[in-house]
């Protein structure tokens, strides 16, 4: 794949960690003004697990696709701690640390995650990818 599908995958990767930052802090709100949402299958496990198996693999694919070409190792730690993070919260995360603590550990991998690819995005927008495949 090439530079400008590597920079999408980031940009989709951090609208899709956003996202769930965003349902996490509002579907309570919009659930206390719209009780009528409770219908839609927005606020339950399979919201979360949804968006886990759609953030993994653009996460995954568009970290390595940057590191292979900066070889920035904070990037990949990030990454590694938010994804599992994601995951882990998403699979153990209601029934070991409660609602609450579920999305605090859904929102703080989250933030792993964004700052993984936001790294990652500005990498590869300067020289630094361009530098490290010439060096190559």
């Amino acid at each position: 794949m090439n530079k400008s599908a590597q920079l999408l995958l980031d940009r989709l990767a951090i609208t899709a960690s956003a996202l769930c930052a965003v349902h996490c802090i509002a579907a309570p709100l919009l659930l206390v003004v719209f009780p009528s949402l409770l219908a839609l299958p927005v606020g339950d496990h399979f919201y979360h697990m949804l968006m886990v198996w759609f953030v993994i693999p653009t996460s995954s694919i568009a970290v390595l696709m940057g590191c292979t070409r900066h070889k920035d190792p904070k990037v990949l730690v990030l990454a590694f701690f938010g994804i599992t993070g994601l995951a882990a919260s998403a699979v153990f995360g209601h029934d070991l640390l409660g609602e609450t603590g579920e999305k605090l550990a859904t929102l703080a991998a989250s933030c792993f995650l964004v700052a993984a690819h936001w790294r990652n995005y500005s990498l590869c927008r300067s020289d630094a990818c361009d530098n490290a495949k010439s060096e190559n």
